[in-house]
């Protein structure tokens, strides 16, 4: 042991070269076993139930490490092991410089992969703009570490950073249009107010979502032509989506003109009720008297129709009101206008007392 401390060669004891050996060695033996080993276990975890999120994205940077890394590694080892000489230290010294950013960008792009994938894995119509801001997030980590690395090679790097911030004004001023849509897709992309297959209702417009691109998202009128709206203007303004309803909230009125006996009123709520939980997929809510109206009694009636896929709503819509009419008919009601004794009346007023029939019209059938 004392000889090898003592014989030196290149200004280095034989056992700094040996630690220095034997570190270089394990570097590149060692470490590339044990990330073998990593990725073998994380393909068996790729079919085992859900992990935490952390734990993942370890074993995904200890994947992505590459061999620059372990060079690095090997070299900064040798460096502080063995006394070398001056200039190809500093060489030492770039080139770890160099390699442990290039790493540190690699796993940075990385972890904003694994978290974007994670967040947009049941959406693929957002993988466009996913795309599009993993290019410019791409595009910013290696620029900054670009500048950390000049910064850390000695290169006075002030009057870049500004050069840069100045453009980068000049350029966000200039496309501040496209860049609102563009960050308001990504918005649509993380937020998710809306889905392709969505109907949506947008102040006076009323469609189905074809495709949610950078700049514009496209629908589908109910009536046949595509309408083109900005990401931005979808975002500014109240958009109602119909399809993420679980019920259909219908609210009507009905009519029955005074006079009508009060027991045949007593069963209209019986009639609307029996109408409306006789389909499957309608809830009935209430069928009360509520206004007793200048020329009419009105009962307002308030029932939900689902909305789940495979319900046809239109279908029980239709099968409850020809029930109801049926219903009230068997029992005598007539349902009345309210609108229909003022014009009577406003007949018989402008008719010839002579033309006017002795008796008052009746407004609806007792």
């Amino acid at each position: 042991m004392d000889m090898l401390r003592d014989y030196r060669f290149l200004d280095n004891s034989l056992l700094d070269w040996a630690l220095a050996v034997f570190a270089f060695a394990f570097t590149f033996l060692v470490i590339p076993f044990l990330r073998g080993r990593l990725r073998a276990y994380r393909q068996k975890w790729a079919a085992a139930p859900p992990r935490s999120a952390a734990i993942d994205l370890l074993a995904l940077l200890v994947s992505k490490t590459s061999r620059l890394v372990l060079l690095i590694v090997a070299l900064y080892l040798v460096e502080h092991i063995l006394t070398l000489p001056l200039q190809l230290d500093r060489i030492f010294d770039v080139i770890i410089i160099i390699g442990v950013w290039i790493q540190v960008g690699i796993w940075a792009t990385v972890a904003l992969r694994f978290y974007l994938d994670r967040r947009t894995a049941l959406d693929a119509s957002t993988q466009t703009s996913v795309s599009i801001l993993m290019f410019g997030a791409q595009l910013l980590i290696w620029a900054v570490f670009a500048l950390l690395a000049l910064d850390n090679l000695g290169v006075n790097i002030t009057a870049l950073v500004a050069g840069l911030g100045v453009g980068g004004i000049a350029v966000a001023l200039a496309t501040q249009t496209l860049l609102g849509d563009l960050f308001a897709s990504l918005s649509i992309a993380f937020d998710k107010p809306f889905a392709i297959g969505d109907s949506l209702k947008i102040d006076d417009l009323e469609g189905t979502v074809e495709k949610i691109g950078l700049k514009s998202t496209r629908l589908r009128s109910v009536t046949g032509e595509q309408i083109i709206v900005s990401n931005a203007d979808m975002l500014k303004s109240r958009v109602r989506n119909m399809k993420r309803m679980n019920e259909r909230r219908l609210l009507f009125k009905l009519y029955f003109a005074y006079g009508t006996p009060a027991e045949k009123l007593d069963r209209v709520g019986d009639i609307v009720r029996e109408a409306v939980t006789s389909q499957q997929d309608s809830r009935f809510v209430q069928c009360l008297m509520t206004n007793l109206g200048p020329y009419a009694m009105e009962f307002d009636v308030i029932w939900y129709v689902s909305t789940r896929p495979g319900v046809q709503g239109n279908a029980i819509v239709d099968a409850v009101n020809r029930t109801i009419v049926r219903e009230l008919q068997k029992a005598g009601l007539s349902p009345t206008p309210p609108t229909t004794r003022v014009l009577s009346e406003a007949v018989q007023a402008a008719a010839p007392p002579e033309s006017q029939p002795d008796s008052q019209p009746v407004a609806a059938a007792d």
